[in-house]
């Protein structure tokens, strides 16, 4: 037996504790408490598979106190806790008395129902042992029996620095910072621990300057120290005080280890910095660092927010069977990042099991890729299964997607589920019901769910004000801009161009120039603003002027203002410069091109019609089709120029003669400016008279209530034959249309539209 005993200190592998196990069965002492605890001593280092140790423990008859200990540090050490509660009642049951070293361990798997354990402790004596009473401690503490533990602490005779440093860590996690920090104060004798607890602490409560001066007050730190700071930077953002702090434990020779580079690799990620990843995979090659799961998945989210998609499914690829949901996670993000749904959707269909995060990822990268349909579609999907529940990340990508739809009925759809499933909104969701509500072309909503947003941010002024802009309410977003900095808000760019361009849409010139003055320093965009709105005010000449004096070189955007309003204004002079600095900047943009050739044709220059559209086939560059939708039952139903595919055409074209026949009748005749070929009028009229949101408004008329309000959405420009039908339909039908194209909102009532022919 004596080489038994030699054998047992030196097992190093799991094979080795296999043959230890077969001599003990050869010698027939494997039902002994001696060699079953020893057995299992080396399960728990060892991280032996649960069923090879629980055979090795039903081996013996009758299991003392010792094998029962053993067997349930197994099962806490392997996170077994169901196992460890099992196991502690069957040794009651059995007859053998618990010691104190049985107790924290069990109190430690409880959880919340350590209580009951603590009557047992009560019932055996063992109250008094220090470590029982520390475990007890603990487990209130935890869970929120911050009160219970406080007492226990302050009945003790004597405390070990464990027991403070786990009131302060308990206070810390029910955000009692004062009776943390008061705690500390009066610790006679405090360790590492204790200084580690307090920068944790803090950095947990976004505090990170305290937490720094903690850190640096620290008589001496390890490893877990610096890695309590370096957590605390890169979980709050501070990647490049993180990253700095990292080269300071360097260049004090401590030894990084995984928490270490996950936590620097984290910070690098939040960078997306290719140079700065690659510098440091070098260091982890130069200093042969051994990774393990969590450092590779950290590299693998680097690699993912710096681009390199090929790197990171490398890794993802290598990992295997070690793949977690959080390395699935990471790749699906970052493939919507780069726009590769494709990619991303099938990673997504091949996980075990998705988790909200990678819902919320495929979802968002639909809504964030314009493909806001999707979004809604893998939603109402997501819904159906029971074991993922929505959270408002969700709902904010649903919500924005609701928006650039402008589906209004999906939108509160929506909604509805929020309030229904308790779902709370911060002010990231509040902005998003904003923005749908704007886009949707109900901007009393929009401004409702503003004025009772209980604390706001610089986005939520500015998503009001673009709404607004894109109704052409210059008024309000002035009104709104006063508030922000009455609110001690200060404007960002984003809000100059949401207000310059509610001036530009509803003509308030005077206003917009003094606004343009106040910007500091003005960027390109606010100078296309400008132009925008003097163009439309018919100072075009102004506008060229501008763009000559302006201090950097234009965008598309500048010339593109100055292109639509040379249109409306037949000013082919600075059309075609505007359209020839636009084919230089985007020879690719059709609208460029469309734009030019309608002011040709409203001209009759048919020839010049021509060229520019045999240009556009030498480059390849085709016309965007257009294409209008409503939303009826759920559903948004498409349309384009002389579509008859609908189920309802024949009942559509029906009504669209007779509205036709009335609007003859009224005096309207067809605006045949804006056909791009020379052909003869009835071909022309029936070219625009069949215009896709024409036929969508017709099939509004058809499937809505009487009186009711119809919602467009337009892709293009609404043409002027088409803003003036839709003004006529509102009054012949008593109707309120709502159109939205894509560049603002045309609400026709009454024979009237809101921007009053100002667009």
């Amino acid at each position: 037996m004596s080489h038994l005993n030699d054998i047992a200190p030196r097992i190093s592998c799991f094979k080795h504790l296999t043959q230890l196990h077969a001599q003990i069965i050869h010698h027939s002492v494997h039902n002994h408490n001696y060699w079953v605890s020893i057995l299992i001593s080396h399960c728990t280092r060892l991280r032996a598979p649960p069923p090879y140790t629980r055979l090795i423990f039903n081996s013996t008859d009758q299991p003392n106190v010792y094998a029962f200990t053993n067997m349930l540090k197994f099962y806490s050490n392997v996170g077994a806790h169901t196992d460890v509660i099992t196991l502690f009642h069957s040794l009651r049951i059995s007859g053998v008395t618990p010691d104190a070293f049985v107790f924290p361990i069990v109190i430690k798997s409880s959880g919340k129902d350590a209580v009951v354990i603590h009557g047992h402790v009560l019932k055996t004596g063992h109250q008094n042992d220090r470590y029982v009473r520390n475990a007890i401690m603990g487990m209130y503490a935890k869970y929120g029996g911050i009160g219970l533990a406080r007492k226990l602490f302050d009945e003790m005779p004597e405390r070990m620095a464990a027991d403070w440093n786990l009131m302060i860590s308990g206070y810390w996690r029910c955000g009692d910072e004062s009776e943390a920090r008061n705690l500390f104060d009066v610790m006679p004798e405090k360790n590492v621990i204790t200084w580690t607890a307090m920068v944790t602490g803090y950095s947990n409560t976004q505090d990170l300057a305290t937490a720094r001066s903690y850190f640096d007050q620290m008589p001496e730190k390890n490893i877990v120290s610096w890695n309590a700071m370096l957590s605390g930077y890169t979980q709050n953002g501070y990647a490049e005080e993180a990253i700095k702090l990292f080269n300071k434990m360097i260049n004090s020779n401590i030894q990084p280890d995984e928490t270490t580079w996950v936590a620097v690799i984290s910070s690098c990620s939040e960078r997306a910095d290719p140079k700065l990843a690659n510098s440091l995979v070098k260091m982890l090659d130069e200093k042969k660092v051994k990774l393990n799961g969590f450092v590779h998945t950290a590299l693998l989210d680097m690699y993912a927010k710096c681009g390199n998609l090929e790197a990171s499914r490398k890794i993802f690829n290598k990992l295997g069977a070690f793949r977690n949901v959080v390395t699935w996670n990471a790749l699906i993000s970052g493939y919507t990042r780069v726009g590769d749904l494709n990619s991303a959707r099938e990673l997504f269909d091949e996980m075990p099991e998705q988790n909200v995060v990678s819902w919320n990822s495929m979802i968002s990268g639909y809504a964030q890729n314009g493909q806001s349909t999707m979004a809604i579609e893998l939603f109402k999907k997501m819904i159906k299964f029971e074991y993922v529940k929505p959270d408002e990340v969700t709902m904010v990508s649903v919500i924005s997607a609701c928006g650039h739809l402008g589906a209004l009925e999906l939108g509160n759809w929506a909604l509805n589920f929020i309030n229904e499933n308790q779902i709370k909104l911060s002010v990231s969701g509040y902005n998003s019901l904003i923005f749908m509500y704007s886009k949707c072309g109900n901007m009393k909503e929009a401004q409702k769910i503003f004025n009772k947003m209980e604390t706001r941010d610089v986005i939520s002024y500015n998503t009001l004000i673009t709404g607004f802009a894109a109704h052409g309410d210059g008024s309000s977003a002035i009104e709104i801009i006063k508030k922000m900095k009455k609110d001690n808000f200060q404007p960002d760019r984003i809000t100059y161009i949401g207000v310059l361009t509610a001036c530009s849409h509803s003509g308030l010139i005077k206003e917009g120039q003094n606004l343009f003055e106040s910007i500091t320093t003005p960027d390109v965009d606010h100078y296309a603003c400008m132009v925008d709105l003097l163009g439309r005010v018919g100072k075009l000449d102004e506008a060229k002027r501008l763009i000559e004096k302006m201090p950097m070189t234009p965008h598309a955007g500048v010339y593109g203002s100055l292109l639509h309003a040379s249109r409306i204004r037949k000013r082919l002079d600075l059309g075609e410069f505007a359209a020839n600095e636009l084919f230089k900047i985007e020879p690719q943009n059709s609208g460029n091109y469309v734009l030019l050739s309608n002011m040709y044709a409203s001209m009759g220059k048919w020839g010049d019609v021509e060229r520019v559209r045999k240009d556009m086939e030498l480059i390849g560059v085709k016309k965007s089709t257009g294409w209008s939708f409503v939303e009826y039952n759920g559903k948004l139903h498409k349309f384009i120029v002389g579509d008859k595919s609908h189920e309802r055409s024949k009942d559509i074209y029906k009504l669209l003669m007779e509205l036709r026949k009335k609007m003859r009748e009224l005096g309207h005749n067809v605006d045949k400016g804006s056909v791009l070929r020379d052909v003869e009028d009835e071909e022309k009229e029936e070219m625009v008279g069949t215009h896709s949101e024409k036929l969508a408004v017709c099939f509004g008329i058809l499937v809505s209530e009487k009186g009711s309000s119809i919602r467009v959405v337009k892709n293009l420009r609404v043409c002027w034959d088409c803003h003036e039908v839709m003004k006529i339909v509102s009054k012949l039908e008593g109707r309120e249309i709502i159109l939205r194209d894509n560049n603002r909102f045309h609400c026709f009532r009454d024979g009237l539209c809101s921007c009053n022919d100002y667009w």
